[in-house]
């Protein structure tokens, strides 16, 4: 068994959005096993392949199991993205990925893939898409969340209502946003990466959190979309919205963090889990 199944696709094009956001578009015959979902934050995991590696010599179908038995620095490093477009009639899918030079693992394979190269995804899933029963939407987050918050204001029918905050690193990263009239869209700069500013300009308090909570609170019932930083998100807008604003679990269910200063993705994984865990056992 080669476990969960990955879809091999090719890159096609590759474009640079803004000094730090660099989109790749996949096509190829990934989408032979592909299927897209219905969802505005539909993610996938990039499953990031050592060159070296004969990927068809390995157990078939391809799946995240067919690297167990190659040595530990050998298999391949697994990350989260946003799908930001899915093109179902030329069969090509959009990933954006934020950069910073070499920082991390996928910004660096983002920022060097070529086309024709191989791009290995598994997926997708996802949670959230706006609902048509909301009065109006509230959507924030950091570079990390701009495709999927992209991808929902999209969809939104054109008579919709809307406060969205994006907190980026200044003015050079806002990117043209397709919207409703009635959704308002606030940028907000922190001046600087949000892996490298000072703690007075991040966690618990980066920006995003001031504005959002300094935002006159519209009548009727909100639907919530909020990710980004996690000490910002969990630990600050996350207890805002539920417990001050008073907004039900069901329009605030997709409220989480997509990353934590300091912490690689498998280890911020663990610490969601154990977030997860404590919650849990406190009732909250």
């Amino acid at each position: 068994m080669a476990g969960r199944p990955i879809h091999t696709f090719e890159v096609v094009h590759r474009e640079q959005l803004t000094p730090h956001m660099l989109r790749l578009v996949l096509g190829g015959r990934g989408f032979d096993t592909f299927t897209p979902n219905e969802y505005t934050d539909a993610y996938v995991k990039l499953v990031i392949v050592d060159p070296a590696i004969d990927v068809a010599a390995l157990p078939q179908p391809l799946g995240i199991d067919s690297f167990a038995d190659l040595p530990p620095q050998q298999r391949p490093t697994v990350r989260t993205f946003t799908v930001r477009r899915v093109d179902r009639e030329r069969r090509e899918i959009s990933i954006d990925f934020v950069v910073h030079g070499d920082q991390g693992v996928a910004g660096p394979w983002a920022a060097a893939a070529e086309p024709g190269q191989p791009a290995y995804l598994m997926g997708p899933s996802g949670a959230y898409a706006p609902d048509p029963g909301a009065d109006w939407h509230l959507m924030a987050g950091d570079e990390t969340a701009i495709p999927a918050i992209s991808a929902a204001l999209e969809a939104l029918p054109d008579d919709a209502v809307g406060r969205v905050f994006i907190e980026v690193s200044g003015p050079d990263d806002e990117l043209p946003l397709r919207k409703p009239d009635g959704v308002e869209v606030r940028w907000i700069h922190r001046g600087g990466r949000a892996d490298l500013v000072p703690e007075d300009r991040a966690g618990d308090h980066a920006p995003l959190i001031a504005a959002v909570k300094q935002m006159p609170w519209l009548p009727g019932q909100v639907q919530v979309f909020i990710h980004g930083e996690a000490q910002a998100v969990m630990h600050n807008l996350r207890p805002y919205i539920r417990k001050e604003r008073g907004v039900d679990a069901k329009w605030a269910s997709s409220i989480s963090g997509y990353w934590r200063r300091g912490r690689t993705e498998e280890s911020f994984r663990e610490w969601k889990r154990q977030l997860k865990e404590a919650e849990a056992a406190g009732g909250s």
